[in-house]
């Protein structure tokens, strides 16, 4: 098959005795998801995509299909014994200065769509990490320093080009397949192949913020900081911030703290809880939003997973979490392992980001409002997350480690990797016991923080999971995109 492709299409086609494979198939950004497919489409315009994906339904080959590459799962963009289908070359950007909206390939990634539109002084809502794709994020929801004045980066979609399962390319939007077009809000790779994204723009660019750090010490105050910032009866959407503990390295790195406020504004308000605890080291500054998005550290492993869930914040749900990230034994356990690290993230959620989750509320630009037509109740706007209006955290457990070098040569060891997941699924569960204890738990996982081992779209809700299923017997009767496409979060069947 693969020695087909490339007679019909060429360079498209890398086999693995090509000089650049190896690149190729371990260009994922951990090494959790380095596979050895078969071959590697790269294709160059829509229609090589509809070529390769026709060709390969046609011959029932499994497939991925890789756009930046940024998740851990092993096989949500990359695969074995089958072809991988980057999407790297469909990287194109443009900016309608008349709409106000910007059109994106899938295989861009953040930090060139954020620089391309800097000189118009307008942005997008994307994702937090310039290396991070397009297509993945969007299609998983996407949470962006917008997103209290704006939802997820997919609430902020206004088309999609889309390959469907029988090969053709469609615009999905609120007035052509709409159906299609909610149900992309939130559901991934299970109804197609998207060539391109139109999305909304919005006119932020200059900003304050940065990183403080305090000591490991201060994390019951940064912690309750935190509360008052969520609970505030006149929450300011301009303001955001996340908390990074990496509490495997508490001395040396202490509590991160990162503060981006879309307005030119010295210290805020908003953050006034943070103000009277006394930071280690404090790089907040004014400067434009594509400079702050740039200059936040990363860690660099080899190898990665998550795991996420979601509560209500409360001030005693806090301070029970903030104890238990200091005993648990799971930390140790992933401790143990070579380079273990454990980073625990808490990440504020206003009512807002809930609200647009509803077909009631605008999107971008337009309204929305459930319908009936011919007798049937259609709806349109609104997304398949299944969010509830209210504030929220959604909390992210982060692991690193290097592998103990058993497997693939030095850092690629897999030996590891079963230790470190048990440890964190057993932390995040009590985590999880914890706000049920509270009465605090909200039953939905944000899929770009999501282990692959997490039943994302289940925790959307058995109406939505039902309405997804009947988008899906509608663009995909015979589950091309499950049976062929095996990676990524799937709509859930006999769900109730």
């Amino acid at each position: 098959m693969c020695e087909e492709l490339q007679r019909d299409l060429g360079e498209v086609i890398t086999l693995p005795s090509d000089k650049g494979y190896q690149t190729l198939s371990t260009e994922n950004w951990s090494q959790t998801s380095w596979q050895k497919p078969s071959c590697i489409a790269t294709p160059q315009s829509v229609s090589q995509v509809q070529s390769i994906f026709l060709t390969l339904r046609r011959e029932n080959v499994p497939f991925a299909v890789r756009s930046g590459g940024h998740s851990p799962a092993p096989f949500d963009s990359n695969i074995n014994t089958g072809v991988l289908i980057s999407l790297a070359k469909l990287n194109g950007m443009s900016y309608d200065e008349v709409r106000q909206t910007a059109t994106i390939g899938p295989g861009a990634r953040w930090g060139q769509v954020y620089a391309a539109l800097d000189p118009f002084n307008v942005t997008v809502v994307g994702g937090r990490v310039g290396d991070v794709g397009v297509g993945g994020l969007v299609l998983g929801s996407g949470l962006s320093y917008l997103s209290n004045l704006y939802g997820l980066a997919c609430d902020n979609v206004l088309e999609y080009k889309v390959v469907l399962a029988n090969g053709t390319l469609v615009v999905a939007s609120a007035t052509s397949h709409p159906d299609l077009f909610w149900a992309l809000k939130g559901g991934a790779n299970n109804f197609g192949i998207v060539t391109e994204f139109t999305v909304a723009t919005y006119p932020i660019k200059e900003a304050w913020g940065g990183l403080r750090t305090y000591t490991i010490e201060q994390m019951p105050q940064v912690l309750e900081a935190l509360n008052q910032y969520q609970t505030a009866e006149d929450k300011d959407p301009y303001a955001n911030l996340f908390i990074s503990i990496p509490i495997t390295n508490a001395t040396e790195y202490g509590i991160l703290v990162t503060f981006v406020y879309l307005k030119p504004v010295i210290e805020p308000a908003a953050y006034a809880g943070f103000y009277d605890i006394e930071a280690s080291s404090d790089a907040t500054a004014l400067t434009t939003l594509n400079d702050l998005m740039t200059s936040f550290p990363s860690l660099s492993y080899p190898r990665y997973n998550w795991y996420t869930n979601t509560y209500q914040p409360t001030s005693s749900l806090y301070s029970r979490i903030g104890d238990l990230l200091s005993t648990a034994d799971e930390v140790g356990q992933v401790r143990a392992v070579t380079g273990g690290t454990l980073v625990a993230t808490f990440q504020p959620i206003d009512a807002s980001v809930g609200a647009f989750s509803q077909p009631s509320v605008s999107m971008a630009n337009q309204r929305y409002e459930k319908k009936k037509t011919a007798g049937e109740e259609t709806w349109t706007g609104g997304n398949a997350l299944g969010l509830q209006a209210v504030p929220q955290t959604w909390m992210a457990l982060q692991l690193l480690w290097w592998g103990n070098g058993t497997d693939n040569g030095p850092g690629n060891g897999k030996n590891d990797d079963a230790v470190v997941d048990a440890a964190a699924h057993s932390l995040n569960e009590r985590i999880t016991g914890l706000a049920h204890a509270e009465g605090a738990f909200l039953d939905y996982i944000f899929m770009n923080d999501a282990s692959w081992t997490q039943p994302v779209i289940a925790s959307y809700g058995k109406d939505n999971v039902h309405r997804l299923t009947e988008v899906q017997q509608q663009y995909d009767p015979e589950k091309v995109f499950t049976r062929l496409l095996k990676g990524g979060q799937k709509i859930p069947e006999g769900f109730e």
